[in-house]
């Protein structure tokens, strides 16, 4: 007799809320009701909350105790008694869970306690203390099979493997690294160091595999002239990273934000800048769960939105657009571009896959989060205190644009955090993705006008007036991931630029009246590079990242190019002026200056 099989059905992802009514959770979709299998806190303590990466275990601490509870069962498994912890930190596999408090001295004990603990999560053991005064990067970094693990002592970076902290497996021995990223991948593990530079000397990103940590063994090496701080963003295989470079002021003050310049390097020893279409600071970067690609968003407003491949090539421009933020969805497939802080909260939802088409867009009006649900089809965004203590609450979103939920807070209460339930990878499949939108809610707060003022004496008039010029979508390389059969209609070609319009009808009025004044004398055409290169140096040589050097060259190239062009009015008869002969006699020093810099 044939038997039936049941049908496996994808898990109900629970939201997790922190607010000052306490701890509580939701339900995700369908449903949305308050859970009540989930942990409860009334405490108007609780500091901090978070689940850990494979879904197996959340924490939070309420000023009083740290409690974990096995999420399969909701089931509280250790309390710990640390009333002072405010952040809270899970390894990859959630077998280590890391706490951090402020460092304190008293006269009793002047010299301080550990800060920063490690406990083993299933039964609460303290592994190991560490003194850390900072509240950024505090936390050990695991590699995903926690096999290796670093931490920052000074200038200092310490590896320990399987767990044990009481034993130092390997130190990075290169002098004052400030800072350092463990790739996420298994082995083999690479790391990044970043090595800050002085007198005037550039700053150093230093990729390594471990444990071979002398300079001679880098794999690859990048500098840089402007960079404060740097940051890594490892793709999710560990094959590649983008790293960030930051000067918080921008010395020509032409960015709020400082400067920044993105560079790419993969495992291979690769690596290039990564070339942006436009000028200003980058706001968001964020790889692709697949790791075969990632998005940039950057440039002065309104921004542009660039994906780039595995190798750093740009493949498609999202033209540009109010925003700040970009987001993959768990599954890749879908990508969500957003502004908020200081702009309007549109939320645009993309198609990544060949399609490469907008699905959606739709506005999310002072939200100060966003996070995709694990299930790849809905989103969430939140209106949270501090930052505005006015219109807190949350909302659930369908990827098509449609609100299904919301859930506000009263005046008298404030939100403080949402957090989206953690599963393992693969619990959720790919679904079609349909451009239809589905049926929603209407918003139960009061939307503002999209409506542009325009005073009294413009009004019923048109008005032609653009703040910005926007770009349109395209694809940078037509074809590229596209399946067989499929193209990519190219743009239509653009009309005459103006000043070409102004020559043309200058002449056509020239003509017109008669003209016979004879044609003012070509300018005279800029020096042949051959004419100026040094023996053995290219154009090509010439290129290079060090923004430094660049500058450099092309203070030399300028004096060379005139230099040839003197040379030149020299062997037609010309007489030279004095300041001239001697500028021709400096030429050999140019050179010798030119070819240390490139050769």
């Amino acid at each position: 007799m044939a038997t039936k099989t049941k049908m496996a059905t994808e898990p109900v992802p629970r939201i997790a809320i922190r607010g000052s009514t306490g701890l509580l959770f939701h339900n995700g979709p369908p449903s949305y009701e308050l859970n009540t299998e989930g942990p409860k806190d009334p405490s108007k303590q609780c500091k901090f909350m978070t689940f850990s990466p494979n879904g197996q275990y959340f924490a939070w601490t309420n000023s009083a105790v740290v409690k974990i509870v096995a999420v399969k069962e909701w089931k509280l498994i250790q309390e710990i008694p640390r009333p002072r912890v405010l952040y809270l930190k899970f390894s990859p596999k959630g077998t280590y869970l890391m706490t951090w408090e402020a460092f304190i001295t008293t006269p009793d004990n002047p010299t301080g306690s550990p800060n920063m603990n490690v406990y083993k999560t299933d039964s609460g053991q303290l592994l190991k203390g560490y003194v850390f005064k900072k509240h950024s990067g505090w936390e050990l970094q695991w590699s995903d099979d926690e096999k290796v693990c670093g931490r920052n002592s000074g200038s200092d970076v310490f590896f320990y493997e399987n767990g044990d902290l009481e034993k130092v497996a390997c130190k990075v021995g290169i002098p004052k690294v400030a800072s350092f990223s463990l790739s996420p991948s298994s082995k083999p593990h690479h790391v990044v160091c970043y090595i800050p530079g002085k007198q005037g000397q550039p700053a150093n990103g230093k990729l390594f595999q471990y444990p071979k940590f002398d300079l001679s063994q880098a794999v690859a090496s990048k500098s840089f002239f402007q960079a404060e701080k740097l940051d890594s963003f490892w793709n999710a295989k560990g094959t590649a990273v983008l790293l960030m470079t930051n000067v918080d002021v921008d010395s020509s003050g032409a960015s709020y934000y400082g400067k920044q310049s993105l560079h790419f390097v993969n495992t291979k020893g690769d690596s290039s800048m990564v070339s942006l279409g436009k000028e200003g600071p980058v706001y968001s970067v964020e790889w692709s769960p697949n790791s075969t690609e990632f998005t940039v968003v950057y440039g002065y407003m309104p921004a542009k939105a660039t994906v780039y491949n595995a190798k750093a090539e740009a493949i498609f421009d999202f033209g540009t657009g109010p925003r700040n933020v970009v987001y993959y969805s768990p599954l890749g497939d879908l990508l969500v571009l957003a502004g908020f802080g200081n702009l309007r909260g549109g939320v645009e939802v993309w198609d990544t896959t060949s399609n490469r088409k907008q699905v959606s867009n739709f506005q999310a009006a002072d939200s100060t989060w966003l996070s995709w649900c694990p299930d790849g089809q809905h989103l969430a965004t939140a209106t949270t205190a501090p930052r505005l203590r006015q219109g807190n609450g949350f909302k659930v979103w369908h990827y098509s644009g449609a609100m299904l939920f919301e859930r506000p807070w009263n005046k008298e209460e404030e939100l403080w955090e949402v957090q989206w339930q953690t599963f393992p990878s693969n619990t959720f499949k790919p679904k079609p993705i349909g451009q239809a939108k589905v049926q929603g809610i209407e918003p139960a707060q009061p939307q503002a006008s999209k409506e542009v003022y325009r005073p009294p004496l413009a009004r019923g008039k048109e008005s032609n007036f653009k703040l910005h010029e926007f770009e349109a979508p395209k694809s940078i390389r037509p074809g590229y991931g596209l399946p067989p059969g499929v193209t990519v209609v190219s743009e239509p070609p653009k009309g005459p630029s103006k000043q070409k319009k102004k020559r043309d009808a200058k002449k056509a009025k020239a003509a017109e009246e008669g003209a016979g004044a004879e044609e003012p004398a070509p300018k005279p055409a800029a020096a042949n590079p051959a004419t100026w290169l040094p023996k053995g140096v290219t154009e090509e040589n010439l290129q290079t990242d060090d923004a430094e050097k660049a500058k450099k060259i092309k203070n030399l190239k300028k004096k060379l190019q005139d230099i040839a062009k003197l040379k030149d009015q020299a062997s037609s008869g010309k007489q030279l002026e004095l300041n001239q002969s001697e500028k021709i006699k400096k030429e050999g020093e140019l050179v010798a200056e030119l070819k240390a810099l490139v050769l």
